[in-house]
């Protein structure tokens, strides 16, 4: 082009800068919601899920300002990427979507797990509760056995045979029912010359003090218990922040071509407006790949 040519232009892009009073650019605003083909199209209408239309127009409408597009080809350019980033916006819906469903669905899977489980494997350890033990579930079992117990001792007034069946867990021996059957068999012969009134009171006094002090232990092993959970907890939810590889995967590749077909709607209108203010604009550069070459 000349310099006349390129001159000329430029003062023709001057003449033309848009309304200026304020019913034209009433008007002019008006636009995006006027125009848009492509973008309503992209609003999702269904039963269960429905897009808001006006964010989308407010969408439409900030990018209509920031580009004025002059002419069918510019406006389509604009609305091509108002519908690239309405459906970017849309996949990181999905990709929040997919998270939500990985941590809180695993979260709900391990809370409404078959409360049996946990049974079965105390069932199947050698010392069941010991192994009961290990968590907060079985050491909130075991105490309650124990706070039974007790208020057994203090309305009979000793240990008896047939309150410690309970911790014969399963017909099965275990440290716990040996060190409370040993204390029983211990109080019930040792009368170190007592009265029999002066002997239960003594017997009851003891019983009492290793029921509570095996109740501490338990709290405190709840309590840790409580803390190591927690922590598994929040690993397991950690590690499940990520989508699924092939969930990933596919939205990764849906946002690469989105973002390529909105860079690409950019540069081709940046280009458009340049040659509009009379730039001299070179053609673009366009290489074509064939498979039979890369073959």
């Amino acid at each position: 082009m000349s310099e006349k040519q390129i001159a000329a232009n430029q003062a023709n892009a001057r003449k033309s800068t848009g309304p200026k009073t304020p019913e034209g650019q009433a008007v002019s605003k008006m636009n995006a919601l006027k125009h848009g083909i492509f973008s309503k199209e992209a609003l999702v209408r269904g039963f269960n899920l429905k897009e808001n239309s006006r964010e989308l127009a407010a969408l439409h409408e900030r990018f209509w300002q920031a580009y004025s597009p002059v002419g069918p080809v510019e406006e389509m350019l604009v609305d091509q990427i108002v519908t690239a980033q309405w459906r970017l916006r849309r996949a990181l819906k999905a990709e929040s979507g997919e998270i939500t469903l990985s941590v809180d669905g695993g979260h709900w899977a391990r809370s409404r797990s078959d409360p049996k489980l946990p049974v079965m494997l105390w069932q199947l350890a050698g010392d069941p509760v010991h192994a009961m033990q290990d968590s907060v579930l079985g050491n909130s079992v075991v105490e309650n056995w124990l706070r039974e117990l007790r208020e057994h001792v203090e309305k009979v007034g000793e240990l008896t045979e047939a309150s410690l069946k309970r911790f014969r867990y399963d017909g099965k021996s275990n440290s716990l029912w040996a060190e409370l059957e040993k204390l029983r068999l211990q109080l019930s012969q040792d009368a170190n010359g007592l009265d029999e009134a002066t002997r239960r009171e003594e017997s009851k006094k003891q019983a009492l003090g290793f029921i509570d002090r095996k109740l501490t232990f338990l709290r405190w092993g709840r309590t840790h218990c409580e803390k190591r959970e927690a922590a598994e907890e929040a690993a397991r939810q950690a590690a499940a922040v990520l989508p699924a590889p092939e969930v990933l995967d596919k939205i990764l590749r849906y946002e690469t071509t989105l973002h390529r077909q909105m860079f690409r709607a950019m540069s081709q209108l940046e280009r458009l407006q340049r040659m509009r203010h009379g730039e001299a604009v070179p053609a673009p550069i366009m290489m074509d790949v064939s498979e039979r070459a890369c073959a």
